[in-house]
């Protein structure tokens, strides 16, 4: 980053790749509206669908692609108007997803943070529903706990339901699971902002509402966004792995200064982590990091700005006050083994100023 800033927020927004920022520049040099008749219009149309395609292709995926406007759209389409009459979420779901399941049956989460299969089936047994709809992160966002996914669609396609995978954290970083409905999110994988997908498996599963996107999704399509999209998850996800190395030493380091690591023993993306600082609030932590140059962020963006205590440690059973004491820590595919060291020696300084301030 600018200025000697360490930033370690990528799960809140990965910076551009250089090449899907130049791809999206070539693209805006000189476009049209892809619905237009014109040369020009089609033109940009045959730049969309091969942008479309290649994205599938990068995906391993031999479904529908309809592109958004990014994660939430997408989670909003499916939620909204998959063919299913009865809606599951988890407990520890984004807040765009907890918004959209007010008239849903929440799943509760075990002390790992994760949804359990039986539970599930338990769940679907009482209520007996002809098509149930199972909506769940593939990996949380503030924990990067993974989900068994594999598991849970069994038991939701046992029982004649669908499942939507919320891919947005996981997508060009793990392979997608065998979901009816996935979603992506472009700026969480190193693409441009403003842009997304819902993956779809059987489109007759889904109701159409007329408009571009094959009748999917209405308003004039993000040409630079598509084809920035397509580049960045072409630009593969071999640097996901060095995370995971990176990703155990902090954990190691945080541990001997005192500090928790949130879900340790549970299966985690390496690219994102969170941390307790034990008698210290996350707002003050980071205000202290912030002013040492360092970006990490308490829970979500979407909620971070909130005086909340987050909900997905609460439904792991954190009590509040240890739960405002957590931030969470993400890498991109820049982020170094000095990086880490820089990180763990302000985390040091911070819990000893703490630990002297009230000794004192």
């Amino acid at each position: 980053m600018k200025d000697g800033r360490l930033y370690l927020d990528h799960a809140a927004t990965m910076p551009v790749l250089p090449v899907a920022r130049q791809a999206v520049a070539d693209v805006m040099a000189s476009w049209a509206n892809p619905s237009s008749p014109h040369a020009d219009g089609r033109a940009a149309r045959a730049l969309l669908e091969d942008a479309r395609g290649r994205i599938a292709r990068a995906l391993d995926f031999d479904g529908m692609v309809i592109l958004t406007s990014g994660a939430t759209e997408a989670l909003s389409i499916a939620f909204t108007r998959a063919q299913a009459d009865a809606h599951f979420v988890s407990a520890v779901e984004h807040d765009a997803l907890q918004r959209l399941g007010a008239a849903s049956y929440f799943l509760p989460v075990c002390a790992d943070g994760l949804v359990a299969p039986d539970a599930v089936a338990g769940r679907l047994g009482a209520l007996a529903a002809k098509r149930p709809l199972l909506a769940i992160q593939a990996v949380n966002n503030e924990t990067g706990v993974i989900q068994p996914l594999a598991d849970l669609g069994a038991v939701i396609h046992a029982a004649g339901g669908l499942l939507l995978a919320d891919c947005a954290q996981s997508a060009g970083k793990l392979a997608l699971p065998d979901a009816d409905f996935i979603v992506i999110s472009a700026h969480k994988l190193g693409g441009p902002p403003g842009v997304g997908a819902l993956l779809v498996r059987d489109p007759s599963m889904l109701q159409a509402v007329g408009g571009q996107e094959q009748g999917y999704r209405p308003g004039t399509e993000n040409v630079p966004g598509a084809v920035g999209l397509a580049v960045a998850l072409e630009a593969g996800r071999g640097w996901v792995q060095r995370a995971a190395d990176l990703r155990a030493h902090l954990d190691a380091a945080i541990e001997t200064m005192g500090g928790e690591v949130v879900a340790k023993r549970t299966p985690r993306l390496a690219t994102i982590a969170s941390y307790r600082m034990p008698g210290v609030a996350s707002t003050a932590q980071l205000i202290q990091f912030d002013m040492a140059g360092i970006s990490v962020s308490a829970g979500s963006a979407c909620s971070s700005g909130s005086l909340k205590s987050s909900h997905v440690l609460s439904a792991m059973g954190w009590d509040e006050a240890a739960a405002r004491e957590v931030v969470r820590v993400s890498f991109g595919p820049e982020t170094n083994r000095a990086d880490i060291y820089r990180f763990s020696e302000c985390w040091q300084r911070i819990a000893q100023d703490a630990r002297q301030r009230r000794q004192g």
